[in-house]
Formats: C-alpha cells, sequence, structure tokens
C-alpha cells in the first residue's frame, strides 16, 4: 500500500460513519427539492442519476419527478478498469441486480448522459470528491467531457463533507454538490 492508498482508505472510512450517521428517509426527502432545482436548468436533457447502495442518499424520488421531461439513464458497470456505461430508466421499468448491487433496467437502451449526478462517499468545499475507489466516474467523466461539456453534481448528506481530501490528478470535479441542505455550485 502507498502512503496515498492509506489514506484514502482513512478518508472512506471516517465518510462512511459520518454517512451512516447520517441516513434517513426524512433527510433523504430534504435532499429531492434541492436535487431537482439544482436539475432544472437541464430540462430536456439526458440526465444520469443512480441507483442507491447502503446508506447513499436516494434519488429516486427527483429521479421520477425529473422523468416528466427528460431522459433519465443510470449507470451500468461493465468491468474493473472500464468506463460506465449509462441505461435508459423510467420509473416503471423492471429492474435487475448489477454489479455492487446497484439495480439495472433489465432490457438496456444505451445513451450518453449530458449530465452527471454523483453518488460519493466525501466530498469538499472546492468540489473534489472521493468514491469508493474504482475510478469509475473518474473515468467515464474524463470521456465525457473530452467530447463535451459535461457537468457533474455529487449528491450526498451534508455531513460527508471533509477537510484535506486526499485528490489525484486523475480525479474529476464537480460543478456542484446537492445535499439535504441546498446547492453549491462551484
Amino acid at each position: 500500500m502507498t502512503d496515498l492508498t492509506d489514506v484514502k482508505a482513512a478518508a472512506r472510512k471516517a465518510a462512511f460513519a459520518r454517512r451512516k450517521q447520517a441516513h434517513s428517509p426524512a433527510a433523504a426527502q430534504a435532499g429531492v427539492a434541492h436535487l431537482i432545482e439544482a436539475l432544472m436548468p437541464f430540462k430536456g436533457k439526458v440526465i444520469a442519476g443512480y441507483m442507491p447502495i447502503r446508506t447513499e442518499i436516494t434519488p429516486l424520488p427527483a429521479m421520477a419527478a425529473l422523468s416528466a421531461w427528460s431522459t433519465i439513464v443510470i449507470p451500468v458497470i461493465e468491468g474493473a478498469g472500464m468506463p460506465l456505461k449509462f441505461a435508459k430508466w423510467t420509473p416503471d421499468c423492471e429492474m435487475v441486480e448489477g454489479a455492487f448491487g446497484a439495480h439495472v433496467p433489465a432490457v438496456k437502451e444505451y445513451l450518453e448522459p449530458e449530465v452527471v449526478v454523483v453518488p460519493l462517499v466525501a466530498f469538499d468545499a472546492r468540489g473534489n470528491r472521493l468514491g469508493y475507489g474504482g475510478g469509475f466516474y473518474d473515468r467515464t467523466l474524463e470521456g465525457l467531457r473530452a467530447k463535451h461539456a459535461t457537468p457533474a453534481f455529487g449528491y450526498a448528506y451534508a455531513a460527508q463533507q471533509a477537510e484535506g481530501l486526499p485528490i489525484e490528478p486523475t480525479d474529476q470535479p464537480l460543478d456542484g454538490i446537492v445535499t439535504e441542505q441546498g446547492v453549491t455550485f462551484f
């Protein structure tokens, strides 16, 4: 293990504990209006949400509301070291279990997102994020942003904010963070 690997592991452990403490249906519900507010300027675009796992804040109510005027897609993991692909999602589509326990549409119609809502373990006040360590979102955002501007919004509990996150040159920054307390743009 490198020093950076150890630092990231310690930061993740602390962030998971804060997220677990903050996780509640009431806090998640409070974030819904803020997530919709952050995404309203992108009405009509292809928006990537995600299927929550463990104690992640759930974007599902916002995704369902946004599906009335935008196409919603969710990530599909195809393999380690690969960027994510995104399959069309509707509130009533049939879902099956995918990688890491996250559900994916049973029938996959792949589309490229124009805006991405990113789950995370921790974030800081400068728009940096700490993920699970697989690099899926960093690779994906790098590829998307090489083709066109692709705003990325972290969605998390406010308690997941941290100082001094270990950042690498390959880490893709967020354009905003949405929590149950509001929206911050970077």
